[in-house]
């Protein structure tokens, strides 16, 4: 039984990877200029490149994939996290407001730095992580006085708190947009609604650091989030430090969903969807599932992204709104679960 479960597990792992790759190359040989597999290959590896090539894959459609995949990765793991912390299937970093508030905090430093983002300095590129973490670190302050009852957090109050916050929020961030000139408005209005298109070699550098430290401190906090699920008097007879182990999860948490969210903007669902799909796959365990949802969320925001830019071309969907397409009749359907 454990071989058969083992090997289910590397089945979804494989067949994930599997499916990021076949995404990857679909999004990267097809566009408005399309490249052969034999183009793509002699680029790679600087075999007669033709500098036509190398402005659509190094400048355009590469730092576009890589950063597609790695804020699925982010989102992924994260809504793991958030919905151990809270117990609550229907817990996400787009639900309880942490995108939002992150997503606040960068219109209202695009507001004061206004002409500094499309330039993607250096300055404005790393800053606006830690801009997006200190509104989802608030986010989560707010979240916490006002859904804390009786000594703990409470999961239906966390998610009517985490709904109202996120409207109100996403209210402001269009508010502070409104006041903009025309063209950061417009800039700032596709980036609130989830999008990549301006995706850019410093946007990966600003955002990787923080994946490469906050994964790992979650992921190996896989059992501790097992434990999470038990009523909280038995975890405490266990030894575990409950507030503790929760806020440095959720801190993780919020860290890579700023990270993610100053790059790509308001992508909603990837948190909520890709638990609930690694459940499926491959049960309940942490140590199992936080790989599998970041692969999930990977794959999820690269295949979003290449439907995005393809299905209406020449014109692009920001990939927020197909996740949104799908996320939303889940999101439905989840609700309807858990009445039953």
């Amino acid at each position: 039984m454990r071989n058969l479960s083992a090997g289910r597990y590397m089945a979804v792992l494989l067949g994930a990877v599997a499916l990021i790759f076949i995404a990857a190359y679909l999004s990267l040989t097809n566009g408005a200029f399309d490249i052969t597999v034999g183009d793509i290959v002699r680029t790679l590896l600087r075999i007669n490149p033709q500098p036509e090539h190398d402005l659509v894959i190094f400048d355009f459609r590469l730092p576009r994939i890589v950063i597609a995949a790695l804020v699925g990765l982010g989102l992924g793991v994260a809504g793991a996290a958030i919905q151990g912390v809270t117990r609550n299937g229907l817990a996400d970093p787009g639900v309880l407001g942490i995108n939002a508030g992150a997503g606040a905090a960068v219109v209202i430093f695009m507001f004061f730095f206004s002409g500094q983002i499309k330039g993607a300095g250096w300055f404005s590129t790393m800053a606006m992580p830690l801009f997006g973490w200190a509104g989802g670190l608030s986010t989560a302050a707010f979240l916490y006085l006002f859904a804390w009852k009786d000594g703990k957090l409470d999961p239906q109050r966390v998610l009517l708190v985490g709904i109202a916050t996120a409207s109100g929020l996403g209210a402001l961030s269009m508010y502070i947009s409104l006041k903009m000139n025309p063209s950061d408005f417009e800039m700032a209005t596709v980036w609130m609604t989830g999008s990549i298109y301006n995706a850019n070699w410093k946007f990966i550098v600003a955002m990787l650091p923080w994946l490469v430290v906050l994964i790992p401190v979650i992921v190996r906090r896989s059992y501790t989030l097992d434990l999470l699920q038990l009523e909280e008097n038995s975890v405490r007879s266990l030894g575990v430090a409950v507030e503790k182990e929760r806020m440095i999860l959720l801190l993780g948490s919020i860290g890579l969903v700023s990270a993610c969210v100053s790059v790509s903007g308001g992508i909603g669902f990837v948190g909520l969807m890709a638990p609930h799909i690694a459940r499926r796959l491959v049960g309940i365990r942490h140590v199992r599932m936080v790989p599998v949802c970041g692969l999930i969320g990977m794959a999820l925001v690269v295949v979003s992204d290449f439907i995005a830019k393809t299905v209406f071309s020449p014109a692009e969907l920001p990939v927020g709104i197909v996740i949104s397409i799908i996320g939303v009749p889940y999101f439905v359907y989840l609700l309807f679960k858990a009445r039953a």
